[in-house]
């Protein structure tokens, strides 16, 4: 897939000056006073990523805040938002739904907040998840299956750019690189 003209404006500002990113996510969301009811009810708190579509309020205030600040860069609430964490709620197939619920709620607060001064980028987010293919507990194959589903929602609702951020396996990292270019 080729570079958008924002993804190529996104490389060009790194290279030129510092791009700030927002902050924690889950942190932030986790402040909202939010209960059982905000997820979907009990056996569904605490998965930020339902949030995208049962309070897309929440989540658009979110973003509208780190914005507010001057970042440059928001990322999709997202973290865990793909097939093996979601599972641990019995909602592996609704990855893909959930992803790009995310990214299009990011792009459209970006789009109010950006200028053509102060352009402003989506970053879809790809967490580690839960099971480690090194420790045996996930087929790598699986995991990149699973990221790749995650991916192509992140970019079907519009994100410039994937993250893949804190990993602490390599064959995790491995995995959602390989799924991110499978989505392409």
């Amino acid at each position: 897939m080729p570079a958008t003209t924002n993804a190529r404006n996104f490389l060009h500002a790194v290279n030129e000056r510092v791009v700030v990113f927002d902050g924690a996510a889950g942190t932030t969301l986790q402040g909202a006073g939010l209960d059982a009811d905000d997820f979907g009810g009990p056996d569904l708190e605490g998965c930020n990523e339902l949030l995208n579509v049962t309070r897309p309020d929440v989540v658009t205030a979110m973003h509208e805040g780190f914005l507010a600040v001057g970042v440059d860069v928001i990322e999709t609430n997202t973290f865990g938002g793909f097939a093996v964490p979601l599972g641990e709620y019995g909602i592996s197939d609704r990855a893909y739904e959930l992803n790009r619920a995310a990214a299009e709620i990011a792009v459209s607060v970006a789009a109010d907040y950006s200028t053509s001064d102060h352009p402003r980028w989506v970053a879809g987010s790809m967490g580690p998840g839960t099971k480690l293919p090194s420790l045996g507990q996930i087929r790598f194959r699986e995991l990149v299956d699973a990221y790749e589903v995650q991916a192509r929602g992140l970019l079907d609702g519009g994100c410039d750019l994937l993250i893949v951020e804190t990993m602490y396996d390599l064959l995790t990292l491995k995995a959602a690189v390989a799924g991110s270019r499978f989505a392409m």
